[in-house]
């Protein structure tokens, strides 16, 4: 398991678009992948899930990885969510 801390950056915070990119993101990868905030942690490769969140920019957030492609889909997550959220 991997976990790493983060800075959402995504000027608008996960709203509904950068949260449905977010999910095609994680998606790419066969690990199961969490994002914390506070007390709550939702699967990254749930659209609702993620959307209960309701992280804005400057937040901080931990992803935590589990499976065999745990420290690639951390990165291109960290990419993202440390992104201008165009991608």
């Amino acid at each position: 398991m991997t976990t790493k801390t983060i800075t959402v950056q995504i000027p608008t915070g996960l709203e509904a678009r950068p949260v449905a990119v977010l999910v095609q993101v994680a998606n790419q990868y066969s690990s199961s992948i969490y994002l914390e905030n506070k007390t709550r942690k939702v699967n990254a490769k749930s659209i609702m899930g993620l959307m209960t969140l309701g992280l804005h920019a400057g937040e901080q957030v931990t992803i935590v990885a589990n499976g065999e492609d745990e420290e690639k889909a951390i990165a291109d997550i960290e990419g993202y969510l440390t992104s201008d959220g165009r991608n």
